[in-house]
């Protein structure tokens, strides 16, 4: 449902945004604070829920008689969970792609509702033992607070878009303790774009939502891995193959992923209700003979070192790995982030007992390999670099490894896109639109909205006359901003690299210029 609030159009203020940066700062640490502490009791309570979900099983281990209640128990579960996900659509899944949905202007939400069936069906599937994430539902979370939020406080249609990205970074942040990583995965994956405003919102809000997260959960990191030693020049070979290997493993793993939504929608005697059973079953089934695979897998976090063999490390994997398409497959609340990360750091621990066991490296290089397979392994499946390189310095808190993973996160996202594997969230996204059947309007809307975007160097538009800008009809360009100076560009107004556009459009029209603004300015 969407608000009733008239924001207003002015477009004085979005252009001269440097006077309004103040405002912003204090309307984004609020955002950050609030989500911080929304994502932060979310973190808590899924934690809480993962605990519950081992002594279930090992309870029901010991005792075989009961194994009729559980069954019955994880099928009324699944089933309250689908009917959440029949109720509320937008809860399905990660949350991530229908964040980008509600920024690019495809989707209309109902904060509050999505937040409670979000919260509710996030915890139900973790007490479960779904392998599922925390990371992506946190986002959601986050967003949506920003959206209740600026809902009363934002001054125009764009500063709220602005905020809604602001909450998904303190979503993120709260979740891994990563402020950086939440800040520039706002601009690398929502947004696509670097803005200064929106760099400085999303940053502030990030700050204030790791703030909150620390109080609570203290100052170490995530992943607390023993990282004395580098991998030394002369084995940097084995980067090139590790990143190669990572690229096709992440493409592989996007493929699957959207075949097991696909297979599940071809089961017509599966509906939205019921769907979500059958990972809830699977789980009582895995909660009894193999347990490590549960949840989002910190339990296998554990047990990564140099002893244990190979064979198990690939068996953890490949359980994992299917568990979590069945999982995700079913459009159950979680994330896949997590998981994910958990499945790198699978593939690493097997290259680094290869390195070290059979190629003669320095047993202190193994978590090397950890730690580089998850960031490669991020970037291929979710294309982005930057954010993931960020993440794994902040959730392991060694700065000493920047350009091995630089290089491996590189490699991977090159190889994963020679075998043109798309992101994973556009993807998603892509899905969820034609799902839902939704199209823009072609009559457009009296409501109007101010799109800001920079030009890059090396794309189309760079070097253009703004009459030879090839956008949509129903659009137009009001303002030109270049080294802090703004003007109103006319038709012969030569266009260049550094560029601060902003354009006029009807709410309508504006998930259709987003995707062309993309073609024409970043590339």
């Amino acid at each position: 449902m969407d608000t009733k609030m008239k924001f207003k159009n002015n477009y004085k203020s979005v252009i001269n945004s440097d006077a309004n940066r103040i405002h912003i700062i204090f309307k984004s640490v609020l955002v950050g604070l609030l989500a911080g502490s929304v994502t932060t009791l979310y973190r808590l309570i899924l934690g809480k829920a993962e605990e519950i979900s081992f002594q279930l099983y090992a309870y029901f281990k010991v005792h075989l008689s009961l194994l009729p209640v559980l069954f019955l128990l994880l099928a009324l579960l699944g089933y309250i969970t689908g009917l959440l996900v029949n109720k509320f659509k937008m809860i399905s899944g990660s949350g991530i792609p229908q964040v980008k949905g509600i920024i690019m202007g495809y989707f209309k939400n109902n904060w509050i509702g999505t937040l409670t069936g979000k919260f509710l069906g996030g915890t139900l599937s973790i007490v479960a033992g779904l392998s599922l994430g925390r990371e992506g539902p946190s986002i959601q979370i986050g967003a949506g607070i920003a959206e209740g939020l600026g809902n009363k406080i934002a001054s125009t249609r764009q500063e709220k878009k602005i905020l809604i990205a602001s909450g998904a970074s303190a979503g993120l942040a709260a979740a891994f303790n990563a402020p950086l990583a939440g800040a520039m995965f706002a601009m690398e994956e929502i947004f696509k774009y670097f803005s200064p405003v929106i760099l400085l919102s999303t940053m502030i809000s990030a700050v204030g939502a790791d703030y909150v997260s620390k109080l609570v959960f203290g100052m170490n990191p995530v992943f607390q891995f023993t990282l004395s030693d580098s991998i030394p020049l002369d084995g940097y070979w084995l980067l090139i193959l590790l990143g190669a290997i990572l690229g096709v493993a992440g493409a592989f793993y996007n493929r699957i992923l959207l075949l097991s939504q696909s297979l599940y929608k071809k089961c017509g005697w599966l509906n939205t209700k019921t769907r979500i059973i059958f990972p809830f079953l699977l789980a009582g089934i895995l909660g009894l003979v193999f347990p490590i695979v549960l949840g989002g897998g910190h339990e296998i976090i554990g047990e990564i070192n140099l002893s244990q063999p190979i064979s198990f490390l690939l068996l953890v994997l490949i359980i994992k790995f299917i568990f979590s398409m069945i999982s995700f497959g079913s459009g159950a609340p979680g994330g896949i982030f997590f998981p994910l990360l958990i499945m790198g750091a699978s593939i690493g621990a097997i290259c680094g007992n290869i390195a070290v066991n059979l190629l003669g490296y320095n047993e202190n290089l193994f978590y090397n390999f950890v730690i580089l397979s998850m960031v490669g392994f991020f970037t291929s499946i979710v294309r982005a670099p930057i954010t993931g390189v960020i993440l794994l310095i902040e959730m392991t808190g060694s700065f000493s490894h920047l350009l091995p993973l630089t290089i491996v996160s590189i490699l991977s996202y090159v190889v994963a896109d020679l075998l043109k594997s798309p992101p994973v969230y556009d993807s998603l996204l892509d899905n969820q639109l034609k799902e839902k059947g939704i199209h823009t309007d072609p009559l457009g809307s009296d409501k109007k909205i101010t799109i800001e975007t920079i030009v890059h160097h090396g794309s189309l538009a760079e070097n253009k006359l703004v009459k030879e800008l090839d956008l949509p009809h129903n659009c137009l360009l009001i303002a030109l901003k270049r080294n802090q100076h703004e003007f109103i560009p006319k038709g012969n107004t030569k266009i260049l690299a550094g560029d601060y556009l902003v354009l006029l459009t009807d709410t309508n029209s504006e998930a259709d210029l987003r995707i062309r603004l993309t073609e024409v300015v970043t590339t």
